[in-house]
Order: structure tokens, then sequence, then C-alpha cells
């Protein structure tokens, strides 16, 4: 049984730092590449960042900000988002893509979670 488990999310202030992680189980962590989208109240699933073998993908909003990274001993995946504004409050969501190319379109996605929610005040 495939399982993505996000966690980490919360309230923090304009500028300040959170981790997300993302937990995986029941699938071949480590030759999948695997991504981070938000969703906003209202927007549509936004790619955030991807990984894989071949190297890592940020959307132009994040970049300089976010870092993603994995641990495939652990399988888990995570994201360290610094200077945080309030256009990131979303629900943020990771996936797993079953190939090694980096893609920022949610169909290439075969597996999800169910998301955990990040608030960023001014």
């Amino acid at each position: 049984q495939v399982q993505l488990v996000e966690s980490g999310g919360g309230l923090v202030q304009a500028g300040e730092s959170l981790r997300l992680s993302c937990a995986a189980s029941g699938f071949t962590f480590g030759s999948y590449a695997m991504g981070w989208f938000r969703q906003a109240p209202g927007k549509e699933r936004e790619f955030v960042a991807s990984i894989s073998w071949i190297g890592t993908d940020y959307a132009d909003s994040v970049k300089g900000r976010f870092t993603i990274f994995r641990d495939n001993v652990k399988n888990e995946l995570y994201l360290r988002m610094n200077n945080l504004k309030p256009e990131d409050t979303a629900v943020y969501y990771c996936a797993a893509n079953p190939g090694a190319r980096l893609t920022t379109t949610t169909p290439t996605y075969r597996y999800w979670g169910q998301g955990t929610q990040v608030t960023v005040s001014s």
C-alpha cells in the first residue's frame, strides 16, 4: 500500500523558515522522481520543486528560497523553505513520479500525499 505522509506545516510570520517532510512507503522510493506542489484557496495546484538522480528543478517563484532534498535510506523527501512570504500560503503536497525526468505537471505524478497546511502571516 503506497503512502505519502507530509508533515512540518504550520503558521509562521513573513521572513521565517519551515521544513516540510514527506514519509514514503509502499513503492521503490529511490527510483522515483519526487516533487512538491502547492494549492492556495481558489487556485489550481502548482509546481514548487522536484528532485531525481538527474538533479533538481524549482518554480521561479521559490528559486533561491526553497531547497528540495531527499534521503533514500529513510525514504523521506524534504522541502526547506526560507524567507517565507504571505503568497507562499497554501496546502503543500508531495508526489511521486515513476521515472527520473524532472516534471512540473500534476498528471505525470502517480502518487500523492494528503497535504500539509502552510500559512504565512504578514
